[in-house]
């Protein structure tokens, strides 16, 4: 699948689904250490991003999208950890108190704009169900709001469950 108005788009939150809270073990541990910038310095968090996430999700075929606080930090410090190029970056409302149901998450209606009406997977752990009726009614195209386990990360069924909402909005 090539990047164009037919690709969905992925919008990748860092904390939570790439980066785990839980336990860092079965996260392996970048053994080149000594290549880290000055800006991921001081942050033992980022041993818990697993190299093979990079490739994963490249396979999925999405145009994929940072949509993090980390904002274009991701695209230097975590991108080259897990294997991916510069990615486009969300940026966010100078005010995270902007009109909507309460309870919508502040990143929900900047997800849905840079959207358009492109089918797209946001991946986050804080997607609630307000989110998810929200967009329901607010955008137009196929979308799934795929809510991580914080304390896991991306899993094998959280890549399972992504394969399977493609297969139904693009026939592959």
């Amino acid at each position: 699948m090539t990047s164009g108005p037919e690709c969905p788009l992925l919008f990748l939150d860092v904390d939570g689904p790439l980066i785990p809270f839980g336990s860092s073990s079965g996260h392996p541990q970048d053994s080149a250490s000594d290549t880290w910038t000055s800006a991921d310095q001081g942050n033992p968090l980022l041993t818990r991003l697993d190299p093979e996430l990079g490739p994963r999700l490249i396979a999925l075929g999405c145009q994929l999208v940072w949509a993090t606080t980390w904002m274009e930090e991701a695209n230097e410090v975590v991108s080259p950890r897990i294997g991916l190029p510069r990615l486009p970056v969300v940026e966010w409302p100078a005010s995270s108190t902007a009109e909507g149901p309460r309870g919508l998450h502040w990143k929900t209606r900047a997800i849905v704009e840079w959207a358009d009406d492109r089918p797209f997977i946001w991946v986050d752990d804080e997607i609630s169900a307000i989110d998810r009726l929200w967009v329901d009614a607010s955008h137009p195209g196929p979308s799934l709001l795929h809510r991580v386990d914080p304390g896991k990360g991306i899993t094998d069924a959280d890549f399972s469950a992504f394969d399977d909402w493609l297969r139904l909005v693009i026939p592959r």
